[in-house]
């Protein structure tokens, strides 16, 4: 499993002409599921997410995390993360996870930050999207379960 984390101060994600989710202040996590990811990787890379410190604090240190400020995570399916671009100018997705099993875990992921106490907004899983944000920073991470 893949994420990539981006600190916002607002993102939405639309299908079509609808918002399917918006936040304002938090993380926007792009998610892609791999084959053999289980749920203790759902709940170690959502532990991560929810503890990640890359808010300021009052002396411009990173310090505090989305927990702490209260801040909401969007997450959007991105199976794209897992690509291959190894061999050819081609990516290959033969390491991506069934479209049921990314989906199970995809809705794992989520639930396992509401959990932990922060508001989760999503998009549409096997839509195509549009992704808008406020990169905050910018403040980029690449996570991997």
């Amino acid at each position: 499993m893949r994420a990539v984390v981006q600190r916002v101060s607002e993102a939405r994600v639309r299908v079509g002409e609808q918002v399917a989710g918006e936040i304002g202040p938090g993380l926007c996590v792009l998610l892609g599921v791999a084959s053999g990811d289980e749920p203790a990787d759902v709940e170690r890379l959502a532990g991560k997410v929810a503890r990640l410190r890359i808010f300021e604090n009052e002396d411009g240190k990173f310090d505090r995390s989305v927990q702490d400020v209260g801040g909401a995570v969007l997450v959007v399916s991105q199976f794209t993360l897992i690509a291959d671009t190894e061999k050819g100018n081609r990516p290959s997705f033969t390491e991506a996870a069934t479209l049921e099993d990314a989906e199970r875990i995809y809705e794992a992921f989520c639930a396992a930050l509401a959990t932990l106490g922060i508001t989760v907004e999503t998009g549409v899983f096997g839509a195509r999207m549009r992704v808008e944000l406020v990169n905050d920073g910018p403040v980029t991470l690449l996570l991997e379960a």
